[in-house]
């Protein structure tokens, strides 16, 4: 069939919006504070085991080791995050 004699489009055609150039970068602070992070928690748990679960905080024994591996999840779940 002609084009004269089909209908014609009253929209124009999809465009997609123009993608970004670069995504946003983490600060230059962020990735020595992830990795602080994760020795801190390293060496809070190390120091439970050889302190035969009396430090780093006193009369807390099993907590000390919850304390360690939450500073070190905190640490892990931000280096997830880190562009």
């Amino acid at each position: 069939m002609p084009e004269s004699a089909s209908r014609r489009r009253k929209k124009p055609a999809y465009t997609p919006p123009p993608a970004s150039s670069q995504p946003a970068l983490s600060k230059p602070w962020y990735a020595p504070v992830c990795v602080a992070l994760l020795i801190i928690g390293l060496i809070w748990v190390v120091v439970t085991y050889v302190s035969d679960w009396s430090y780093p905080i006193p009369n807390i024994r099993a907590w000390n080791l919850a304390i360690g591996f939450s500073v070190m999840m905190v640490g892990f779940v931000m280096l997830m995050r880190w562009r």
